[in-house]
């Protein structure tokens, strides 16, 4: 224990309730104005709450004014319903979520005992959060920490919130935190712990360990740089990784993640027969320059790209698909080929990336699809109100939306193509203040375009630069999840506080790698396939067997509608035939899902109407298994 002296002065000053930081943030605490009370658009019991408290405007009159002034009573601010209710002295559907003498009770009756004021404007606001953890690396049996959370405010003062904000924990089975901030692990791994007041977030990472007595590091052999990081995490926390695979194990999976086929078995009797100790790699670059390594990876691609005739029209899927295909052909590196995305106009025929814009309907299917294609982030949550998960505001969306907002699209007559060009003017109105938003992109704030200038190539030039903490970092996270199975980040396009990368470490430094390369992603790539965690086996053992992720041994998974039926077409000799298709193409070359085909959609092909990779599914159904008895194929 230790003594602190202490002086307390203007005990009895009686301070001013904030409406926003102070009753706002008691109601917030509370859940009073979560989805799922309040804050629905409809509201609940006739009191209707802006969602989370995203509009302090709004949410003063149905308080203070509605229900003709019953809902509080400044001259017994006891007898407010406002407090009675959540308190369950007056019937309430939502339950008991007061108690007299907490400090959410105490703020709100203090609020209504001064008048239920708003905010003047003048008011300091809040510009940010301190997250202090102590320690962040939990050795058991010391698996708790106490967080202490302070709110800096524009005057310069600062005020602890910690039973104001609120948490969540990112995995409930690996730790809990409770509703004062108290981080409880349970278990071994990583956790992250999402704090939040108001519109602020910010999110704390913890390592919880836990010693095995029988645990010893094995110095399994490095290949590359991702060893050396992945083995020392591992390390860190007592996980021992799975042997490298056998050959005929290795030979099967890179040829699948590679160019999407099976190897055929003259091609694995030749890698068996080969004794050179740098077989893999020799292999690896081999796949790397195949014609079918091209139009696998577009194949991935138009699916993000929405990629098929509903979307783009019939003659113009096949010359986006080329484009597609020479750009991994030619190996173009990926700043270039997303500023021919961005920066594309005119005919879709005759300038195949201007498609982006037509599966990209709308500004707000731009902004929302943009962010989450090249960022890594999903934003549409803020299109309504502020992201209840994340920093980012209504206004942030606003200003995105800023950027693509002059691009105009008209369908070309007698054809299926669409003609795409850029507006000399035109401004984005956010919808609840009625501001005119500047164009503005994450971190860095409003991004400077001269005028006459296309913010689309502005926003594709800030894209490459070396302090963009997103662009390499989500392409990185997608190569890696392809090839692994799983993202650094999880899922692959949902970068947040609230969802830390399982390897930061890692992340960086393929990142950093990426960009020192000029963003080449066949370099990228060589560099994971010839890891050792790359070609690690599938099989656990008693140390990794429950580990999903820190990568210590393989992630099996099924392989895709395409892999499957290039793969039956290819053991039984039986080629399937693709309508306007030439004959011997494989599932894995189509341009757009076949129509009508029963056994690429029961088996997960998706229909490519959003630019989510969650639309490819790899559950298994009844419906494969009656395709699988008794289907045509």
């Amino acid at each position: 224990s230790v003594a602190i002296p202490v002086h307390t002065t203007a005990v009895r000053k009686d301070s001013a309730v904030s409406f926003k930081y102070g009753a706002l943030a008691a109601l917030t605490k509370q859940g009073c104005n979560s989805g799922g009370c309040h804050g629905t658009p409809s509201g609940k019991g006739g009191l209707a709450l802006s969602l989370f408290a995203f509009d302090p405007e709004a949410d003063l009159a149905p308080l203070a004014s509605d229900f003709t002034g019953r809902r509080i009573d400044p001259f017994a601010p006891a007898q407010s319903l406002l407090l009675l209710k959540p308190l369950m002295q007056v019937a309430h559907r939502g339950g008991k979520r007061l108690r007299a003498g907490e400090e959410t009770y105490q703020l709100l009756f203090d609020w209504i005992r001064q008048g239920c004021r708003a905010d003047p404007p003048e008011a300091p606001r809040c510009l940010s959060l301190e997250v202090r953890a102590g320690c962040t690396v939990l050795k058991w049996p010391a698996h708790t920490q106490q967080l202490a959370v302070l709110a800096q405010f524009s005057d310069g003062t600062s005020r602890d919130i910690t039973r104001l904000a609120t948490y969540a924990s990112s995995d409930e089975a690996l730790a809990s935190v409770t509703a004062n901030g108290l981080v409880i692990g349970t278990g071994r791994g990583q956790v992250a712990v999402n704090v939040r007041f108001l519109e602020e977030a910010r999110a704390v990472t913890f390592t919880l360990l836990r010693e095995r007595p029988d645990f010893r590091w094995n110095s399994p052999p490095t290949n590359n740089y991702v060893d050396s990081i992945v083995h020392e995490r591992l390390r860190e926390l007592q996980i021992l990784p799975s042997p490298t695979a056998v050959d005929e194990v290795f030979v099967r999976r890179v040829y699948l993640d590679v160019i999407g086929l099976l190897p055929t078995v003259t091609e694995v009797e030749a890698f068996l027969a080969d004794a050179r100790p740098d077989k893999r790699a020799r292999l690896i670059d081999t796949l790397l320059q195949r014609p079918e390594f091209a139009t696998f990876w577009a194949l991935r691609w138009g699916d993000l790209l929405r990629l098929s005739p509903a979307q783009l029209g019939t003659r113009t899927v096949p010359k986006f698909h080329q484009w597609l295909v020479r750009s991994f052909a030619e190996n173009w590196p990926y700043d270039r080929f997303v500023r021919e995305l961005l920066t594309a106009a005119g005919s879709t025929h005759e300038q195949p990336a201007a498609n982006y814009w037509r599966a990209a309907r709308d500004t707000d299917d731009a902004t929302e699809t943009t962010a989450q294609l090249f960022l890594g982030v999903r934003i549409a949550c803020a299109r309504c109100h502020n992201h209840p998960q994340e920093r980012w505001t209504q206004n942030d969306y606003y200003g995105m939306s800023a950027i693509f907002d002059r691009v105009r699209r008209r369908p070309v007559a007698r054809t299926d193509a669409t003609f795409v060009w850029l507006a000399q003017e035109g401004e984005v109105t956010q919808p609840r203040s009625g501001r005119v938003m500047k164009p503005w992109v994450p971190d860095a704030g409003e991004l400077p375009v001269p005028k006459d200038t296309d913010r689309r190539a502005a926003f594709a030039d800030w894209l490459a630069i070396p302090a963009n903490p997103f662009f390499a970092k989500a392409e990185v996270n997608r190569l890696w999840a392809q090839v692994m199975g799983a993202g650094i980040v999880e899922p692959m396009d949902d970068f947040r506080a609230s969802n830390p990368p399982a390897h930061p470490a890692l992340l960086d430094a393929l990142a950093d790698d990426f960009r020192r390369h000029g963003f080449d992603r066949k370099h990228l790539l060589r560099v994971i396939l010839n890891s050792r965690v790359y070609q690690a086996s599938a099989q656990a053992n008693e140390f990794n067997a429950h580990d999903r992720q820190f990568f210590s041994h393989y992630r099996r998974r099924v392989l895709t509608a395409e892999q499957l039926l290039d793969a039956l077409s290819q053991v039984t000799g039986m080629t399937d035939r693709f309508a306007n298709a030439p004959a011997g193409t494989h599932a894995t070359a189509l341009p757009s899902p076949e129509a009508n085909n029963a056994f690429l959609s029961a088996f997960g092909q998706p229909p490519r109407t959003t630019a989510c990779a969650c639309e490819r599914t790899a559950t298994p159904t009844l419906g494969q298994s009656l395709q699988l008895f008794n289907g045509p194929l």
